[in-house]
């Protein structure tokens, strides 16, 4: 038996997964809430002596962590036009697993420069220009910048012909120089700039974040969470050299306070006549809906959905589900218990509701116009109506018997009908919670890391 063990810093539970690389097989998994406030260790302590009571006091030959306590990797994402660079800096952001508070695009004004002080990110990422292109604005903003109270590192991703401009500019700051987010209009290239924000997490914000001393006891913090949720998706869709993946996906993570959405698909033009409008997206997206989850965003679950289909999908009356949100809103940590019917029935609702919001938000849409030759489309983002695979993961899917009805309100409804979301897909659940674990495992045993996903990855909510 070789063990190893795999680790989730998360900010509410420390989650750990125990695997056999031999057999290529989960020993157990065990959960405790992440001890921030005191030392980080002690929530890991409590887990694995959790996981020991349940698979025995074996030895690990290797440990590997992720980590999104304490918020998780906060950035702020500047760049030009709203369409093109400032969305190809927050691709980038959210693809390297970080949470983006706040896009801001043309000259940052003294408001934004004060609002970014108060953020106070972890990382500040400044794009703008194509290579070539418009110096004045990245510039610009590198001036404001400079005048900025944090002592955030800040990379710098725009127009080449001003990159040692904009760091001769910020030179007192924390400053780290990457290849353009958007070299030519429209072509993206994020990957240089995803690779520097992963470094710069491991090298400062472990460190500020408390977990330094938990590399005692592991190889280190590879990466923030959902890096390693989007390392596993990517695997699992595009396989390795020697073993298949499943082919175009899109995954699902409801949280208490986010729900995270991933698609593995170019996402091109399906529909006749369509054309693509705006920024090209990569194979490997990520989104956070920082308003939608279970317990802290329910209030934005029902902002968007409405009150009305809330009480329409549980089957309780509206003002009964107004108490029981306002009651969820301040007790986070309450979850239906076996008798307690209401609850569940609105979790449900509200879970449905989060998923069809989020995955709408992600998928790409068709705008209708008239030409001489006649009705054509335009299309915004991602077509993912071909991918026949959802992935699911998060408490209120794992832990129901209804997973399936909730998932699919990630597909595609008559009811909108220019949305481009999936239209027969399989569901597939996360029941043991392991997929941050398998991105984990991934960097050092691909091919293992992808058939456990491809076994233990169970059908139709089953």
């Amino acid at each position: 038996m070789k063990a190893i063990l795999l680790i989730d810093f998360g900010s509410t539970y420390t989650k750990v997964t125990a695997v056999d690389v031999d057999t290529e097989t989960i020993l157990g998994t065990s959960q405790s809430y992440t001890t921030i406030e005191t030392d980080i260790i002690n929530g890991l302590n409590n887990a694995v002596a959790l996981l020991r009571e349940k698979i025995g006091d074996i030895e690990f030959s290797e440990q590997y962590a992720c980590s999104s306590a304490a918020g998780g990797l906060r950035m702020v994402a500047i760049g030009l036009v709203p369409e093109l660079t400032a969305k190809a800096a927050r691709q980038a952001s959210l693809g390297a697993g970080a949470k983006v508070i706040k896009t801001y695009s043309y000259e940052l004004t003294e408001s934004d420069l004060q609002e970014i002080d108060r953020i106070n990110p972890d990382i500040c990422l400044l794009t703008g220009g194509t290579d070539g292109g418009n110096k004045e604005n990245i510039v610009f903003n590198a001036k404001m910048l400079a005048r900025s109270k944090g002592n955030f590192p800040i990379i710098i991703a725009g127009n080449r012909n001003c990159a040692d401009t904009c760091a001769e500019i910020l030179k007192d700051k924390q400053i780290h120089i990457c290849e353009n987010v958007m070299p030519r209009l429209d072509i993206p290239n994020v990957e240089p700039t995803q690779a520097k924000i992963r470094e710069i997490f491991l090298e400062q914000i472990v460190k500020a974040k408390g977990l330094s001393n938990a590399e005692a006891l592991v190889k280190g913090i590879l990466m923030p969470t959902p890096s390693a949720m989007l390392t596993a998706m990517n695997l699992l869709a595009k396989g390795t050299k020697t073993e298949s993946g499943i082919g175009d996906l899109v995954g699902v993570d409801l949280g208490g306070a986010t729900t995270d959405i991933y698609s593995m698909s170019y996402g091109l033009p399906t529909t006749g006549g369509a054309a693509l409008k705006g920024l090209r997206e990569n194979y490997s997206k990520r989104t956070v809906e920082g308003d939608i989850g279970m317990r802290y965003s329910i209030n934005g679950i029902v902002d968007a959905a409405g009150i009305e289909r809330v009480a329409e999908l549980s089957g309780l009356h509206e003002d009964r589900c107004r108490e029981l949100i306002d009651y969820l809103s301040v007790h986070t940590d309450v979850v239906p218990a076996d008798d307690d019917d209401e609850l569940e029935k609105l979790d449900f609702a509200l879970a449905s509701l989060a998923i069809e919001t989020a995955v709408t938000r992600h998928a790409g849409r068709l705008e209708p116009f008239y030409s001489p030759m006649g009705i054509s489309y335009m299309q915004t983002g991602k077509d993912l109506t071909a991918v026949k695979t959802v992935i699911v993961t998060g408490g209120a899917l794992i832990h129901t018997k209804r997973t399936a009805a909730i998932a699919a309100h990630a597909q595609f409804s008559p009811l909108d009908a220019m949305s481009l979301k999936p239209k027969e897909a399989e569901v597939l659940v996360d029941r043991k919670y392991i997929l941050a674990a398998m991105g984990l495992l991934s960097t050092v045993y691909p091919d293992i890391a992808l058939r456990i996903m491809k076994r233990e990855l169970v059908k139709d909510g089953i």
